[in-house]
């Protein structure tokens, strides 16, 4: 890593700046379509009272350049905690300079230094560039794994059949 490139954690303030690569992110993926989170959504998610999520931003001779979005996870075999990476995104004028590299690194260092058990983190199937980054820094694909996601609608029908409040051992606000 270059004098030229610091790597620092998301500060309060930087949720307009987030937002900007998310949805830079989601261009680039084909999904604007989805992207439905604003700057306060952001700024509560990461700077509120109990953050679960957090970011780091790459700056390349002082001018933002990237950013990585992540949080932890549990591994149940491994009886540990991991780090997924949500988004990573380097801008297009900062490719070839190591940028999403240093990002990766990062956490990488992260994980290590915590004794965290996994790095995980999801690829859409047509992004061959990625693909092949991601092996070359000696990611696994996982082809034998397929997400599963329930939003919407279907998330409100199925989290109505068992209401918090009948939870056992939990009271209703």
């Amino acid at each position: 890593m270059t004098m030229d490139l610091v790597i620092r954690a998301a500060v309060p303030g930087d949720a307009p700046l987030v937002l900007e690569f998310v949805r830079a992110l989601a261009d680039y993926e084909k999904l604007a379509h989805e992207v439905e989170a604003d700057a306060a959504a952001m700024d509560a998610a990461l700077f509120g009272p109990e953050p679960r999520v957090f970011c780091e931003i790459a700056e390349w001779r002082g001018e933002a350049a990237g950013f990585a979005l992540w949080y932890y996870t549990f591994s149940t075999f491994q009886g540990r905690h991991g780090l997924y990476l949500e988004d990573l995104f380097v801008k297009p004028d900062y490719r070839g300079d190591g940028i999403g590299k240093a990002l990766l690194r990062s956490l990488a260092g992260r994980c290590v230094a915590e004794g965290l058990g996994r790095y995980e983190w999801s690829v859409l199937d047509w992004n061959a560039p990625s693909i092949a980054f991601y092996e070359a820094q000696g990611a696994r694909i996982l082809p034998e794994w397929q997400r599963c996601r329930v939003e919407g609608e279907a998330l409100n029908r199925l989290g109505a059949t068992f209401p918090a409040r009948e939870r056992v051992g939990e009271t209703a606000p």
